[in-house]
């Protein structure tokens, strides 16, 4: 069995046609969609990228795996499924990055250059196509196709796609050396096309820039009376004018549209090479992005349109159900244990998610979980101003918020000790909260018994006695 795992970074679980959007066209990923089962209501456990993509590479939530910022060290000791992939056979390959930095505890010393940017790879993986911040291959690839002065800074060059065809675009960049890949593989692969699009800056390549007319795009939530985050205005605020609104999700549709646009030459190229009926395919995002809903942009803090996302999955053993639709809460955690069982390789006992498997065979299994959730912490941004003198000083620990979303409620509690909880059933757009104090106790005890459920289980569900006995750890 081939693995193809694909992230679109910032992709909201609500962009996609065939999830009854109004406007935005994705025949592609509805293709897959009609061909694998769709995840209707998949969650990313956190954000921005670098937690978010920790959840997804080692199936852990953040409170057990801690990775809390862009630069905040993977923990060596966690399995992730790049490792488990190579235990099984596999060489697995990133066309793209991944974002993770390196725990300090394996670098070679002070000087080690790992310790000097945080776009790491997990263990276990290689570079097929290196695409960092910098974005140099794609930058050198517009070079070598005669575009000359060419802005340095990275943000600017995202920003120039508009003024420059689709073909030439970073995403078929990445595309056709991921096609060019697959074209000499002769046996079982596992690769990660990790597309940085729909991600900002908000400038569609090409023809896609004008793909969307800004005065037929919905605009988003408004936000509430109070659209400060723990004291604090949104932390980045949408635009107040309607036009620039408007223009800004114009554009992230026509980015929607461009990585489609790539899904769908993907898909063609596995059917042209007899592999599309021997590849598992699984589609997801690092994390959502507000676009403008509850007056914030990109992605952060608590609300559902930062991480609800796009979540489909093709196993070609279990054509009965193709098409379906899965309405479930599924989480990025369950990722590593479903690509587990696909490859045949054990769930490592660290996963706090779980195999997909019973939905991708037609059931539905009435112990799964009733609520998604996800976790937001930004002490990083505290961090750099410090210092905070340890052990006395816990202000760090205290930028935390931990959300669990019911199908009528939404329960956020704050590291601080504070809380709100929303009625969902009531009104969708997150304005109105419950006061009922037995409902919110109600969801404060599920919390607290879903933390406890989950707290880190590594080690724990073992004893050493007679060799080893219960649920050992991964090798």
């Amino acid at each position: 069995m081939n693995v193809l795992l694909v992230t679109l970074d910032q992709f909201r679980g609500d962009s996609l046609s065939s999830a009854g959007h109004p406007l935005v066209r994705t025949p592609q990923l509805d293709r897959l969609a009609r061909s694998g089962v769709r995840l209707a209501r998949h969650y990313s456990q956190s954000a921005p990228c670098g937690p978010g993509r920790a959840c997804l590479y080692t199936g852990t939530y953040q409170m057990n795996n801690r990775v809390v910022g862009n630069g905040t060290p993977l923990d060596a000791r966690l399995d992730n499924l790049a490792l488990a992939a190579t235990r099984a056979g596999y060489t697995p390959v990133v066309f793209g990055y991944a974002d993770q930095a390196i725990d300090p505890a394996v670098a070679l010393g002070p000087d080690d250059p790992r310790l000097f940017n945080w776009e790491g790879l997990p263990p276990g993986f290689e570079y097929e196509l290196e695409l960092l911040d910098d974005v140099a291959p794609w930058r050198r690839w517009l070079e070598g196709l005669g575009y000359r002065d060419l802005p340095d800074n990275h943000y600017e060059l995202l920003s120039g796609e508009p003024e420059r065809p689709a073909e030439h675009g970073i995403s078929t960049f990445l595309t056709d050396h991921l096609i060019g890949w697959l074209e000499r593989q002769d046996g079982p692969w596992f690769a990660h096309a990790s597309y940085l699009r729909p991600h900002p800056p908000y400038a569609a390549a090409g023809h896609w820039s004008s793909a969307y007319d800004p005065a037929d795009v919905p605009l988003p939530v408004p936000p509430g009376e109070d659209i400060t985050f723990c004291g604090r205005v949104a932390e980045i605020p949408a635009p107040t004018d309607e036009a620039d609104l408007r223009a800004l999700r114009a554009q992230y549709y026509g980015m929607i549209s461009d990585v489609d646009e790539q899904i769908g030459r993907v898909q063609d190229t596995l059917v042209r090479l007899g592999m599309w009926e021997d590849t598992c395919i699984v589609v997801t995002s690092d994390h959502g992005e507000q676009l403008g809903d509850q007056g914030r942009l990109q992605k952060g803090g608590y609300f559902e349109a930062s991480y609800h996302i796009v979540g489909i999955v093709r196993d070609p053993r279990y054509p009965a159900t193709f098409g379906r639709v899965v309405d479930a809460f599924t989480e990025n955690v369950d990722v590593f244990p479903t690509i587990c069982e696909a490859i045949g390789a054990p769930v490592p006992a660290q996963c706090d998610g779980l195999p997909l498997t019973p939905f991708l065979i037609g059931e539905d299994p009435p112990w799964w979980r009733a609520a998604a959730h996800w976790e937001y912490d930004w002490r990083w941004e505290y961090i750099l101003f410090g210092p905070h003198p340890w052990p006395w000083d816990r202000r760090l620990e205290r930028k935390h918020l931990a959300v669990r979303r019911t199908e009528s409620t939404a329960y956020v509690q704050f590291a601080d000790g504070s809380s709100r909880c929303f009625d969902l059933a009531a009104d969708p757009t997150w304005r109105t909260e419950i006061t009922d104090p037995a409902i919110v106790l109600h969801e404060a005890q599920a919390m607290l018994a879903w933390r406890a459920v989950h707290a880190d289980r590594r080690l724990s569900d073992m004893l050493v006695i007679d060799g080893g006995v219960g649920r050992l750890p991964t090798p």
